[in-house]
This record gives C-alpha cells, structure tokens and sequence, in this order.
C-alpha cells in the first residue's frame, strides 16, 4: 500500500481527510460543504458532474479536493496515512432506475470494496442506506440487525441498499474485520437545499414551491387505499440539515457503531407539507389531487415514519427539525434567494 507523508497545519496538528462520495449531489453535498466550513477536516469529494449544474453545489464552499469516481482507489491508496474516514454518499438514488445492473454495481458491489478497503485499512465507514429498504412498511420501520430478514423492498433501489444492509449484518455479527467505526444511515424522505438537480426525484416540498409562491394550486395524488383521504398519505419527511448532524456527530463519536434511522420519528401528510409551503410563502392553500400514474400504484408506499429509539440510545440528543421548521428555513432562507444553493 502506497502511503503519503502526514500534513500539519500551522500549529503542528495533524490535517485529517475525509472522503465524501457523491459529494456534490444532494445530501452528500451537504455533508461536504458542513465539514469543509465547520471542522478541521480536508474533504475531499468524489463525483462526476457531466454537464449538469451539480458544481454549484460544491460552490459557494471550500474543498480540498474533487476526485472522478474512477480515482477513487488510486486516491485511498495514496492518502491511506492521512485518512480518517470514508462518508459514502454515493449511489444511484433514483427509485424509478430500472438497469438493475447499473444499481446493483453502485450501490452494491461499490458498496462492498470501500467497506472491504477501509476495513483493511483501519478507517472509519459511514454510508447511506435507505428507508426504501422497509418496502411498504408491513414489517415496521425498526432498524436493528435482526429486523432485517423480515424486509421486503418494492423496488430494485430498496433492494440495492438491502442487499448491503445485510452483508453488513453478516460481517458485523461474524467473526470478520470490520470498520474500526461503522455507521448505515437509513434515510427518510429528505428534502432541502441542493436538490436542484435530481428533476422528478427532487422533493414535493421543490416541486410545489413554484406554484405555491405565486398562489396557484399545487397538485397531489389521490389516494388509492381507503385508510388514507387524498393527500393524507403519511411520511416521514426530514430536514437535510438535520442529516448532516447526525454525520457529523458520528465523526465526533467515533465509539458509535450502527444501523439507524434518519428521521424525525413523526410522520406528517402530505397536506400538512403543502400547507406549510403555502404559509411559508405567505398564501393561502390551494390543493387540487390528481391520479398516480398506475406504474406506481401497487409500489406506493402510503405510510412511513422512523422508528428513532437506537439513534437516541446510542446518545445523540439533538432535536429535529418539524415539517414547518424544515419548510420554513428552506423556502425562506434558500428557494426565496438569488443563491438558493447551501
């Protein structure tokens, strides 16, 4: 293994680096651009960008390095000294993708050879999974080990982040080298600033705010289960700062080693998240519903809401934002600006 020479700052100490993988899409950009402002830390990033306007993610923050994905062996290799852990965030996240090969490359095998690198390097590993992994919810949304047999996926997403859910069950509860600190964050329904870019899988908090700003209807699915009126069907919604906190409080706490649920462990309708669009706007709701698409139908998730009791055993006492915080913040503070990027 190729080793590099230890940087100090001025005052002597030691320069970490931290890889984010998928650091300039959404969440990772996020977690990039906290770490870059907010700690000692040199980021580094590894995504590509092609011609889309994913730098400007990236850009009003300064990283050290950005690295292709293809580099991304060389450049572990090469900076195994002064590496302190790998944050992946990189995958294909789109939950209508239907290559499954290109999936299960990504998110999977990917997934494995950084978890197989870091173990061998004595590095700390913290990657994103997915609330997609509990499918439609039958089997409840708790996120320890042993729940995991009884999962059920609805798409070739959810599985992909499934299928590493569980090999790191299997190399946590054998006998096998593990991470020196391992962490699995299974995402909700995340929204926030430097979403731009993900077109039909940004947030309906995104997509409605346009029409919400200038007063016209915002449209919602009709409901296709007699539990649920149009528009009450229920998730978990979660404020993508609040993600970042939670990373950053696992860096800080490198004893901390789990699967949990990244959520606010309350789950809110969808009206409740158009109403408070609207009122972060200053207007009154306006909401009309409109049919699924019969693609989606028998896929619909029609309830989530994470179940946060491990994340606050294992010590983190923060609280989350609520719908309207979250909304509020990112409309005021971010959509509303001539620079809506964080």
């Amino acid at each position: 293994m190729v080793q590099s020479r230890q940087t100090r700052n001025q005052n002597g100490k030691i320069m970490k680096y931290v890889l984010v993988t998928g650091g300039a899409g959404f969440i990772g950009s996020n977690i990039a651009g906290a770490l870059a402002d907010h700690t000692d830390y040199r980021v580094v990033v590894a995504d590509q960008f092609g011609s889309t306007e994913k730098w400007r993610n990236l850009s009003n923050h300064s990283v050290f390095e950005i690295i292709s994905p293809g580099e991304t062996f060389y450049w572990l290799e090469s900076h195994a000294a002064q590496l302190d852990a790998i944050v992946h965030m990189g995958a294909v996240s789109s939950t209508t993708e239907t290559d499954v090969d290109l999936i299960l490359d990504t998110n999977f095998t990917l997934s494995r050879s950084l978890w197989r690198w870091a173990t061998q390097n004595k590095k700390r590993f913290i990657y994103a999974s997915s609330a997609a992994t509990y499918g439609g919810g039958e089997a409840g949304f708790k996120d320890d080990i042993g729940s995991l047999k009884t999962l059920k996926p609805m798409n070739a997403y959810g599985w992909s982040k499934h299928l590493f859910d569980q090999f790191v069950a299997t190399a946590t509860t054998s006998n096998d080298k593990i991470p020196t600190q391992w962490a699995g964050l299974k995402f909700f329904n995340v929204y926030g600033p430097n979403e731009y870019h993900k077109d039909d899988q940004r947030s309906v908090v995104n997509q409605i705010y346009p029409h919400a700003l200038h007063g016209r209807p915002v449209k919602l699915f009709k409901s296709y289960n007699e539990k649920y009126k149009d528009g009450g069907q229920l998730r978990d919604f979660v404020y993508v700062k609040d993600c970042v906190k939670v990373v950053a409080w696992l860096l800080a706490n490198p004893h901390v080693n789990g699967l949990f649920n990244i959520g606010t462990g309350k789950a809110r309708s969808f009206e409740d998240l158009a109403n408070a669009t609207f009122a972060a706007v200053g207007k009154t709701p306006v909401v009309s519903y409109i049919e699924m698409p019969e693609n989606l139908r028998a896929k619909y998730q029609y309830w989530t809401e994470a179940n946060m009791e491990r994340l606050r055993a294992a010590g983190y006492t923060e609280p989350f934002a609520s719908l309207e915080e979250g909304i509020k913040d990112y409309v005021q503070n971010y959509l509303q600006k001539d620079d809506q990027y964080y």
